[in-house]
């Protein structure tokens, strides 16, 4: 019987990375039109309630697919699939059995928590459609885990691009039908297209974990009996899935845990300011639900960076390889500025007509002006969390999180209450979160690895912003499209890309060596010098 081909840690990070970038360009599409169906009051209502789910999740499976994924991993590698499916069943009996204990208590106070905490009731609706999403996306990370612990990252990929899909067009359709009966039930109506499609992406993995099991992609019966023992110990696994699981859950929960309070003191602190319930949920959802998910689009891709990142520097720390770790973080930080960048500079230079464009609402662009700057903290911020990770440092990672977390709600308390800062309070928070936890990292990194940052690269790149940054007002001012907002803002982007291309090519910052390495974009430069 023929065994299925594992992928490659490469192939397996390109498919994962390919998906995570198609979802995230296919993500953006509700958060563009959402607002035009409900606005961003109905935008609001819609975040609020999101927090709790974040949390309530993080509680469920917040470790599990990392833990399923390790030990289903040596379990294959052991050429043991029976210690697979038991460790699909148990994980699949926890988060199950947890995220029906939690859809049921969100049900019954689902009344207090929207009347007493987040002080607008019209959230009950979206707060009792999110709730059965609990246990559909508990089960649905228990396979994720289990597919990539069998290195087939295939499964998990088509089901974020087809889930995204499907929750496109469930989000915009359930709501546009919903919307007449009121804006909490638009809002509402948003809620359950997420739950249609995080359902049928979970249909997704049961068919593909139906279809492998039809292939009888296992070793042969009478290698399975010499391997494996008569009876498969369920209680040590439930132990070691607790012990890799409890750990990584703690640590996803301060962040879980920061943005849930970071939604309930914003929304509190700007009562106390004296604005109005309405003005509080809709400043809230444009804030949250517009901008800054516009600000993190290029988040995709460092995030890839990332991912690779991981495994490469856990690799050069297994062999002591210092200078090869140095290479790498320097190489890495330096992609995230240079891919980070440019999209910084568009979104400070160019806020009014992007969001006129986008949103219908120039209203928002003060918030998007004033934090673009400071998003390339946050682009450089998870390369340096996943270095510290892969060198066994979590707990400073944790550490410097926690640190940053509690500054930003102290400041969002203070500054939000506050008439004259209103939800600008909270924005200045949330900047100068992403700064601190951003250095904090970065001292963290520079102590452990006696690590040197090349300063001559962040001045060069700071050169080429400023000087993109007046290319693109310049051609945004001059150029002879005023009468089609569109068409000026796609002109002065381009104008802004052409200069910035220029420059860091010309001041060395990306080389054409560096692109020979790129995936796919190295193989056509290599292709074309083959015939020069």
């Amino acid at each position: 019987m023929n065994k299925r081909k594992k992928q490659t840690f490469i192939q397996g990070t390109l498919i994962l990375v390919t998906a995570g970038i198609i979802n995230r360009i296919l993500g953006f599409i509700p958060r563009i039109v959402l607002p035009r169906v409900i606005g961003a009051e109905g935008v609001g209502i819609y975040q609020l309630g999101y927090p709790f789910f974040i949390v309530l999740m993080t509680i469920i499976t917040g470790g599990i697919p990392l833990a399923v994924s390790k030990i289903v991993s040596e379990a294959e590698a052991a050429n043991n699939p029976k210690a697979s499916q038991t460790v699909l069943r148990i994980s699949l009996g926890l988060t199950l059995g947890l995220g029906i204990i939690f859809m049921l208590l969100s049900i019954l106070f689902a009344p207090w928590i929207t009347h007493n905490i987040l002080t607008d009731p019209r959230v009950y609706h979206t707060f009792v459609s999110m709730s059965p999403m609990l246990v559909i996306v508990a089960a649905s990370s228990v396979y994720r885990g289990y597919f990539q612990g069998k290195q087939n990252m295939i499964p998990s990929a088509v089901s974020s691009i087809v889930e995204t899909v499907a929750r496109i067009v469930c989000v915009l359709w359930f709501s546009f039908l919903l919307l007449p009966k009121g804006i909490e039930f638009g809002a509402a109506g948003a809620m359950l297209g997420v739950m249609a499609g995080e359902f049928i992406g979970l249909l997704i993995l049961l068919w593909q974990y139906h279809a492998e099991n039809k292939k009888g992609e296992y070793p042969d019966i009478d290698n399975i009996l010499e391997v494996e023992p008569a009876i498969i110990p369920q209680k040590k696994v439930l132990r070691r899935l607790l012990k890799i699981t409890i750990p990584v859950t703690a640590g996803k929960l301060v962040g879980s845990f920061s943005y849930l309070f970071e939604s309930i003191i914003t929304a509190q602190s700007l009562a106390l300011a004296g604005f109005a319930t309405s003005v509080v949920t809709a400043q809230y959802g444009a804030l949250q639900g517009m901008v800054i998910p516009l600000l993190l689009l290029p988040g995709a891709l460092t995030a890839a960076l990332a991912v690779s990142l991981v495994p490469s520097l856990s690799e050069a720390a297994t062999r002591k390889d210092m200078v090869t770790i140095h290479k790498r973080l320097n190489q890495t930080l330096r992609l995230a500025l240079v891919t980070g960048a440019p999209f910084s500079v568009l979104m400070f230079v160019l806020s009014v007509p992007l969001c006129l464009l986008l949103y219908n609402d120039h209203n928002i662009s003060s918030m998007l002006k004033l934090m673009a700057p400071f998003a390339l903290f946050i682009y450089v911020q998870a390369p340096l969390m996943a270095a510290l990770q892969a060198l066994d440092h979590p707990g400073k990672a944790l550490r410097n999180t926690l640190i940053g977390s509690a500054i930003k709600l102290f400041l969002i308390w203070y500054l939000a209450s506050q008439p004259q800062y209103g939800i600008l309070g909270a924005v200045i928070a949330i900047i100068a979160n992403s700064i601190i936890v951003t250095l904090l990292h970065g001292f963290s990194v520079a102590r452990m690895l006696s690590f040197k940052y090349k300063i001559l690269d962040f001045l060069k790149m700071g050169v080429a912003m400023i000087v993109m940054a007046g290319g693109t007002q310049f051609a945004y001012t001059y150029l002879p499209f005023h009468q089609l907002t569109w068409l000026q803002f796609i002109a002065a982007s381009i104008v802004g890309i052409i200069i910035y291309i220029i420059i860091i090519f010309s001041i060395k910052l990306v080389s054409l060596r560096d692109l020979e390495k790129t995936p796919l974009i190295g193989d056509w430069f290599r292709s074309k010098q083959k015939f020069t």
